[in-house]
């Protein structure tokens, strides 16, 4: 069996990434909502330039992440959950260091220790999630033996 092409492997892995986000991330979320960490899951305050609802923003750019992973799952070592959690640090990481300065906010959110620790659980989460759920999506061809 001839593995799927790469824009099949894109499309199902923004997929799986825009579902653990609002399965997996917004579920971390709820969680440290519930220790009094973070405001409700599901945030639909609008984001700039286009006024999108949060929750949607962050869908969208989970499921870019995803898409790469989709691409780069043939090569990935398995266990494919571990895969997904480095890239949910990645993830974490960029939104810390890089998005902080392009959104001219302290880089590394003024290095404080608890933003650092609910923005690893959180996307950590997320990516546990996009590995688990990229293998379901994907053909026979490219999962797992």
């Amino acid at each position: 069996m001839n593995p799927p092409s790469w824009p099949l492997r894109a499309i199902l892995g923004f997929i799986a990434a825009v579902l653990a986000t609002l399965i997996f991330h917004q579920a971390m979320w709820e969680a440290l909502h519930l220790l009094g960490k973070m405001p409700p899951p599901f945030p639909t305050a609008p984001t700039q330039p286009f006024g999108v609802p949060r929750i949607a923003s962050l869908c969208f750019w989970a499921g870019l992440y995803g898409a790469v992973f989709g691409l780069a799952m043939p090569q990935l070592p398995r266990p494919l959950w571990l895969d997904g959690l480095v890239l949910g640090v990645i993830a974490a990481l960029v939104g810390l260091l890089v998005v902080t300065a392009i959104k001219g906010q302290p880089i590394g959110a003024g290095f404080v220790p608890i933003i650092w620790v609910i923005s690893l659980l959180i996307n950590g989460c997320w990516g546990i999630g996009v590995g688990l759920i990229a293998p379901l999506l994907m053909p026979r061809a490219v999962r797992p033996v």
